[in-house]
Formats: C-alpha cells, sequence, structure tokens
C-alpha cells in the first residue's frame, strides 16, 4: 500500500510543476517575437525600389508553374506583374547575366518566390523560407 505523500513532497512538486510552466511560458513568448519579427524581415539584397503591396495569389502562382523554362520573360512578367523587388544580378553560367525578381506569396507571407531570367528568357525558380 502507497504513502500517502508528505506535505513537503507535494510543495516541492508544486513548485517544480509551476518552473516548467513558467519556462514553458518564456519558451512560447519568445517564439511568438521571433515569428513576428520574420514576418516583417525582407529578401537579403533587394536593389532599387520595394513594391512593399506587391503580392501574388495562389492562381497566379498555379499559373506561373505552368510556364515552361526557356520561354519568353514576358509571359512570366503577364502572370505575375510586378516584383516586390529586384536582387542583385549574379553568373549562373559562364558568361550569362541573370536577373532575380522576387514576388511576395499573398496566403504565405513567410515565402518568397524568386524567379531567375537570362536575358530575355525565363530560366527558373526557387522558393524561399524567410528565417
Amino acid at each position: 500500500m502507497k504513502q500517502p505523500d508528505s506535505p513537503r513532497q507535494i510543495g516541492v512538486r508544486l513548485f517544480l510543476l509551476g518552473g516548467a510552466i513558467a519556462v514553458i511560458a518564456g519558451l512560447s513568448t519568445d517564439i511568438r517575437e521571433t515569428i513576428a519579427a520574420q514576418r516583417t524581415t525582407r529578401p537579403e539584397n533587394c536593389v532599387g525600389e520595394v513594391n512593399s503591396q506587391a503580392t501574388i495569389s495562389r492562381d497566379q502562382l498555379a499559373t506561373f508553374l505552368t510556364i515552361a523554362e526557356r520561354g519568353p520573360k514576358i509571359d512570366v512578367q503577364d502572370v505575375l506583374q510586378a516584383p516586390y523587388c529586384q536582387l542583385s544580378s549574379l553568373e549562373v553560367r559562364a558568361g550569362v547575366t541573370a536577373e532575380r525578381a522576387v514576388y511576395r506569396l499573398a496566403f504565405d507571407p513567410q515565402t518568397w518566390l524568386v524567379v531567375l531570367f537570362e536575358g530575355n528568357e525565363y530560366a527558373g525558380y526557387q522558393l524561399r523560407l524567410l528565417r
């Protein structure tokens, strides 16, 4: 037969339980602050003008995903419209400069669509999760 807990044992358990709850509350507050900070972050290296109102819908994203790589740049621009911003140019293939346009997803503000253009051709995309 189990002996009933002493008042001291009950006090220790309540103290530990209270400490655990305080730690969990502190961690969840920290996480909420981190998430809020992420929502206001923008992709690294935006150059030029930032169009903070520019977003793309699920329908625009779905239509964009049907465009074949190496298709005309204008086809992508017709679907996605104005980008949130441009990233600095880079050289993906030797001797070919690539431009990168960033689009913010209206339905998931922490995910960004980065579209790569080489000259007047659509060359690919990447989805990026802001940290």
